[in-house]
């Protein structure tokens, strides 16, 4: 599976997964949401998050979403 990342538009630290490039199933309320990058099929997610976890979320319910810890 491929999974596509976004960054919401409206929270600045607002990040998402989701399984396909136009973020279809991304929540409205924070969009709009801006395509970051892409992951193929068996490359590791950022942050040391867990792949099976995410495509499960997706797989569910069409997205997963996270957020940045502030620096500092």
């Amino acid at each position: 599976m491929r999974i596509f990342m976004f960054v919401s538009q409206a929270k600045d630290d607002l990040h998402a997964f989701a399984g396909d490039e136009s973020g279809s199933k991304l929540p409205a309320k924070y969009g709009p949401w801006g395509l970051t990058g892409t992951l193929q099929s068996r490359q590791a997610p950022p942050h040391n998050f867990s792949r099976r976890v995410i495509e499960q979320a997706i797989s569910s319910e069409g997205f997963q979403l996270w957020r940045m810890k502030p620096k500092g």
